[in-house]
């Protein structure tokens, strides 16, 4: 087992002896072999070799990026002293154990300020003359900027950690021109590419336009939740703070989405804010906080009498429903403290928010549910499917058992096409389920479906 760093010895002796190998290097190579370590020790995600070379060649005090200044990746290796190293598989950039991340760790006096620079050379790149100039279509050939897609989508992550006067100055003369800048567009391409969950559309659903003006300089410092720069921005006379993006969502919709409770609350306290203005897709700010499990800002939300707790989206999905299938316990337990929210209510297809926390597994929101009267455990949705059902399908066996411990549960229910809760689970390889529902005397295996197949037959 390899000794603990913090002792002092060992691991941490070596560390100390190679960083004062790197400060010691002549010229440019103790800054280059520092500043790729500070990257490659903080960055929001493992950067690619160019990316790492490119946001080396900033140069802080320029308005152009000259690509005379790009390192080579076996120079940054060599300036590193071996601390770091390139995965051939993915060609990313990586320290060389586990163990100098966390010596670096201990060593805040290393690097000074580290996402303060960053946020200071990310903006810096995209300030730059060569990036202004581009199209504001993400489509448009960047193969030469290969920087860029990483500053878009995590400059306001760094700026949020630590926020410098030259950062913010620089977050705001972005703003001036955020109206057509390739960034904008980057930023949201990145956010749908996040997994969510099946039933929310809010992030593939827009106005029809490819407006990229409409997410605005006010959308962005909320998304990434920049309390300072908000401030600044909300106090333009003639901003609109209710402004809607190309998915509807508004600054407010995007603070309360990424849990950044001072901007809500900032935001809150403008009386002109509207704080259950949904989105094109029905979404409301309540109900992105409660998918993404923000119990802070869901408080706040109910806390504004034009919060509805149980307004549903065009899919008439509740925020119940999200936490439920998002599983978050204490959004959970907070909608149903209010008598305002239904706990069986039903969706645009029939589910209910225990048919979607039994889609997901999630026992104790279950639990939590089942322990409301008004819910029916055995509620069928529109096509006959019971949370039993889902469960199966899914190879839930820890929810199966709780479902089967009700004694309102049918066990072998069929849905509308006749087939039962074992056939899915046969259907869908689910051995556990199986064997569970086959130890129930209620359950008949050779229960034929509409077509005439039996949980044999989808076996076979």
């Amino acid at each position: 087992m390899l000794r603990k760093i913090t002792d002092g010895l060992g691991w941490g002796v070596a560390y100390n002896t190679t960083i004062e190998r790197i400060k010691a290097q002549d010229g440019g190579k103790s800054r280059l072999g520092m500043a790729a370590l500070m990257w490659v020790s903080h960055a929001e995600r493992p950067l690619k070799e160019d990316e790492l070379c490119h946001a080396l060649a900033v140069d802080l005090h320029s308005k152009d990026f000259n690509a005379r200044n790009v390192p080579s990746i076996s120079t940054l290796m060599s300036c590193c002293q071996g601390l770091i190293t390139v995965d051939k598989e993915t060609s990313t950039v990586r320290l060389i154990h586990p163990t100098v991340k966390e010596y670096l760790s201990t060593r805040p006096d290393i690097f000074s300020r580290p996402h303060a620079a960053m946020a200071e050379i990310c903006l810096t790149y995209l300030n730059s003359e060569p990036v202004k100039s581009l199209s504001a279509n993400p489509s448009a050939a960047t193969h030469d900027k290969p920087f860029l897609s990483y500053c878009s989508v995590y400059w306001g992550v760094h700026a949020k950690k630590k926020l410098s006067s030259h950062a913010r100055s620089l977050a705001l003369e972005l703003f001036r021109e955020y109206d057509g800048h390739i960034s904008s567009k980057l930023l949201l391409k990145q956010v749908e590419r996040e997994v969510c969950l099946g039933f929310i559309a809010e992030l593939e659903t827009d106005d029809g336009s490819d407006d990229s003006s409409s997410f605005s300089e006010l959308h962005c410092a909320s998304f990434f939740g920049i309390t300072e720069i908000v401030a600044v921005l909300i106090e333009v006379e003639s901003y609109d703070i209710n402004k809607r993006d190309t998915r509807g969502s508004t600054p407010l919709a995007w603070a309360a989405r990424n849990g950044h409770e001072d901007v809500v609350k900032m935001l809150l306290r403008r009386r002109e804010v509207h704080p259950g203005q949904s989105n094109y897709s029905g979404l409301t700010p309540l109900s992105y906080a409660a998918w993404k499990g923000h119990e802070g800002v869901v408080k706040m939300l109910l806390e504004q009498r034009e919060v509805n707790p149980d307004d549903p989206d065009d899919s008439e999905q509740t925020p119940l429903s999200y936490a439920a299938h998002a599983g978050h316990e204490g959004v959970v337990k907070v909608l149903l403290e209010l008598a305002a929210v239904n706990p069986d209510g039903s969706g645009g297809s029939g589910e209910t928010p225990l048919s979607f926390a039994a889609m997901a597994g999630h026992e104790r929101v279950a639990k939590i549910l089942l322990g409301r009267g008004e819910v029916n455990p055995d509620k069928p949705d529109n096509i006959g499917r019971t949370p039993l059902s889902h469960a199966a399908e899914r190879g839930q066996a820890g929810m199966v058992k709780i479902l089967l411990g009700r004694g309102e549960v049918g066990p072998d229910e069929p849905d509308n096409d006749g087939k039962t809760p074992l056939s899915h689970a046969v259907k869908s390889r689910r051995e556990g389920v199986v064997k569970i529902l086959l130890n129930r005397e209620e359950v008949n295996p050779n229960k034929p479906d509409n077509n005439g197949r039996t949980p044999l037959s989808h076996a076979a």
